[in-house]
């Protein structure tokens, strides 16, 4: 049997890479040779930080999205937009508001032609299998989040497909409700009371990856690949707090932080880009992490997935934080673990004013867009420049999205540093006192 399904699988994603064609007719690359194979009975989790690609890549096996080069196979034949047997669930609840539960539930059905008394019953059933009976008759407006979630999920069970793909299902909900929900999907299908074959997730969530999956891709980004391929050895249900689970997680953040060359020192890794885009991350958590990972009980280390359970932050909050600082050179990333560096050190003991000045210091010898910002800035007689200049120069190298968030972030991390000032009436950024 095992060999049968190995040779006949549900989806085949082979070498598909996926770009975009910017306003200055640049190619920015987001998937890059992306090879996948989904056989039935097995739950497939892409892991990694937003960015990577995941979502666009589960648009493309739902037939949303043409990959720009590779091919996408489903049962043995090509894909060709949306197919019979593949169904989603969103990230955001997309339900009609207008529309009861009942109503929801019954478009896809709906959809398919199927005769009334055959489409009631289904929905009846997938609306009882996801724990809302009696919710028939209700509005989208009376359920609460996490019962909204289950309505988008009956609406995706409720046609029966082969193949669930669910687009971070759980992260708009609250965390005790996203539990609760996490755990009712993973009782029904270790019963078999779920009607698909197979599960395809995208999350950020490293415990949620090995709480649901028998199989965990871990994609790197810019672009996005597949950068580890983990198979999960727990049969449900599985304990958060086993030794082994716990072993897992840890292995899976050594592998997200894990450098090309992990012997190289952080100095002597490549300069960044002006292009390489920066988390939106706030100074004041930057300065905090800083203070954190000074005091005992890490005195300057600590294991990622012990700081993230004592600082409750899930994998795709707490990197970022780490990215920055090894960026700046207030931290280094390695196998799982974070450390502060002697700059760090010295951050974390100082007062206020020289924090500014070595964050200033950071920026202009680490950060390029920053750099070149300030430069820009010293040479115009009247030290002032548009900001729409560098986020047109941004959109060369990402996304318009991205090069948003980029020139945000450089805007407030300047401002810390006292390196520049900028007007958001004007959109315009300036020094308040030339040099």
């Amino acid at each position: 049997m095992d060999t049968l399904i190995a040779r006949q699988p549900l989806l085949q994603v082979q070498r598909c890479s996926q770009s975009y064609r910017t306003e200055s007719a640049t190619e920015l690359l987001v998937l890059d040779q992306v090879e996948l194979t989904i056989a039935s009975g097995e739950i497939v989790g892409l892991l990694g930080r937003s960015g990577s690609g995941k979502s666009t890549l589960l648009r493309v096996v739902a037939g949303l999205l043409a990959p720009s080069c590779g091919e996408v196979r489903w049962r043995g034949s090509p894909l060709v937009g949306p197919a019979e047997g593949i169904a989603m669930v969103f990230q955001s609840f997309a339900l009609f508001p207008w529309l009861t539960v009942r109503e929801n539930v019954d478009l896809g059905l709906e959809a398919q032609g199927l005769p009334p008394a055959e489409r009631a019953a289904r929905a009846e059933a997938a609306i009882d299998l996801i724990g809302l009976g009696g919710y028939d008759s209700a509005y989208p407006k009376e359920l609460s989040g996490g019962m909204r979630q289950r309505v988008g999920l009956a609406r995706a069970l409720v046609v029966h497909p082969d193949l669930l793909l669910m687009d971070e299902p759980f992260s708009a909900l609250d965390v005790l409700t996203a539990e609760t929900l996490r755990t009712d999907l993973i009782d029904l299908w270790s019963e078999g009371r779920l009607p698909v074959k197979s599960m395809l997730m995208v999350t950020h969530n490293i415990e949620e990856a090995v709480l649901m999956c028998d199989r965990i891709l871990v994609f790197s980004a810019n672009p996005g690949r597949i950068a580890s391929e983990l198979r999960v050895p727990f049969a449900h249900p599985r304990n958060r707090l086993d030794k082994a689970f716990r072993q897992m997680v840890d292995e899976i953040y050594a592998v997200m932080t894990r450098r090309a060359q992990p012997a190289a020192r952080l100095h002597a890794a490549p300069a960044p880009a002006f292009g390489t885009a920066l988390h939106p991350v706030s100074t004041n958590l930057l300065a905090g992490l800083i203070e954190t990972l000074s005091q005992p009980p890490y005195d300057g280390r600590a294991d990622l997935p012990a700081l993230a359970a004592a600082l409750q932050l899930e994998a795709d909050e707490l990197l970022p934080l780490g990215e920055a600082l090894a960026l700046l050179r207030f931290a280094e990333l390695e196998e799982g673990d974070i450390r502060l560096t002697d700059t760090g050190r010295r951050f974390a003991a100082a007062d206020t004013d020289a924090r500014k000045a070595m964050f200033a210091a950071a920026l202009k010898a680490h950060v390029p867009l920053a750099a070149t910002i300030r430069q820009v800035l010293e040479e115009r007689w009247n030290h002032r420049a548009s900001a729409e200049r560098f986020r047109d120069e941004l959109e060369d190298h990402m996304s318009p999205e991205y090069a948003h968030d980029t020139l945000h972030t450089v805007i407030s991390w300047g401002r810390y540093g006292e390196l520049y000032s900028y007007d958001e009436e004007a959109d315009q950024f300036s020094l308040e006192e030339p040099a």
